[in-house]
């Protein structure tokens, strides 16, 4: 079975041809500068055909970047599969699924209409879904298609890690509360966890710490998630590249008037000029902050240990809400790479039986078990998949 993964921008999609049931990825690649000047990347792989990089294709709407997408696949020369029949469905990421959603789902007219409901809740994110989403299915029409929200996994969360402490109006009229994102991340991380553990998901509780430039550390208990960092957006809870994380609300409105910013102001300084590359003022790039910091530069090392110690912080606050923990997962771009900063967080947890292997610590981007053979938490290095993640849900919801 071959299912396309979809992750459509607002001028750009990214797509993945895998076969779900071995983990084959047969072709990925990328559409860029959509209703500009189309540039399409195509990376086949198998052995033998041709990889085409930024190549000039015109694609005035996202209509045209799939059918681009498509032709690739079915090239006779450097294609992977040999029609368009082998294609059995199309599973698509969408950002935001509200409360509507906890599961992804096949997609129907209903299943739009509760989109484009969370809209306002994603305005930047759920529309361009929108588009991908309608875009296949002009160009492929009868094509089973499913919609796996980043949102779903976290809806098991109990009432009171969600909800705010604002007047509770505010979440019955403006369902303001705590939605959580990464959670496909956080799910497929969380089954490999209990796969590579030898137990069932319901007998584990875990921290699942995925952090790279966008950040989220979720607490996952039985095999659900009962809460995690990020909020009612993703600029809540841990610094991340550019994102401030958590911060005292009252900060807003004392540089505001200060600086006489407005809102959205204020919200692009927290979305785009904080986090480590504000706190260091060197980068975004944890690899730049891991070489400036050994040059000395003491911004630079503070970035880095504030990032630690706030991912610490999380894992023995989750560690206390689930009353325990079995293992802590380190994934995505920097828990899968960055070795200093997995020590960082591991150091001073030995009092909750956290053993960090040092040698098994140097290690990058591949899955393997990285705490001493005593330690009572294992700590557990896994490369994240989303879309594999994707198109196993898919699989599983066309194939019924």
């Amino acid at each position: 079975m071959n299912i396309l993964v979809i992750n459509a921008g607002s001028s750009s999609l990214k797509y993945q041809l895998l076969n779900p049931d071995t983990g084959d990825l047969l072709a990925k690649g990328l559409c860029e500068r959509i209703g500009i000047d189309g540039k399409f990347t195509y990376k086949p792989q198998i052995e033998g055909k041709e990889t085409l990089s930024a190549v000039d294709v015109a694609m005035p709407t996202h209509a045209e970047a799939i059918q681009a997408v498509l032709d690739a696949l079915v090239d006779a020369k450097n294609g992977v599969i040999g029609s368009m029949q082998e294609i059995d469905a199309v599973g698509h990421r969408v950002v935001h699924g509200g409360e509507a959603f906890n599961q992804s789902v096949v997609i129907t007219d209903e299943v739009l209409k509760a989109i484009e409901d969370c809209i306002p809740l994603a305005p930047l994110h759920n529309p361009a879904n929108l588009t991908g989403i309608r875009a296949c299915q002009k160009v492929m029409p009868g094509v089973p298609m499913v919609a796996v929200f980043d949102t779903a996994f976290h809806q098991t969360m109990p009432a009171k890690a969600y909800m705010y402490a604002l007047p509770y109006a505010y979440y019955e009229t403006d369902k303001v509360r705590r939605y959580g994102f990464h959670g496909t991340s956080h799910k497929y991380v969380s089954g490999r966890a209990a796969a590579m553990l030898g137990k069932k998901p319901e007998e584990l509780k875990l921290v699942s710490c995925h952090l790279g430039n966008g950040s989220s550390i979720a607490a996952v208990d039985c095999g659900k998630s009962v809460d995690t960092s990020m909020g009612f957006t993703p600029l809540a809870g841990l610094p991340m590249g550019t994102r401030s994380g958590d911060l005292d609300a009252g900060i807003l409105q004392y540089l505001m008037n200060k600086y006489g910013m407005g809102i959205d102001e204020m919200l692009n300084v927290l979305n785009k000029k904080s986090g480590v590359e504000g706190l260091s003022g060197v980068s975004s790039d944890f690899r730049d902050l891991e070489n400036a910091a050994a040059e000395g530069n003491q911004r630079a090392l503070l970035a880095e240990e504030k990032f630690a110690y706030e991912v610490k912080k999380y894992v023995g606050a989750y560690a206390a809400a689930m009353g325990g923990v079995d293992a802590i997962i380190f994934t995505a771009g920097v828990g899968e790479n960055d070795k200093g900063i997995r020590a960082m967080v591991c150091q001073g947890l030995e009092y909750m039986g956290v053993k960090l292997d040092a040698e098994a610590n140097n290690v990058r981007g591949k899955e393997c078990v990285i705490s001493t053979a005593d330690s009572k938490v294992k700590i557990l290095l896994i490369p994240t998949n989303e879309e594999l993640m994707i198109a196993k849900d898919t699989a599983a919801l066309t194939q019924k």
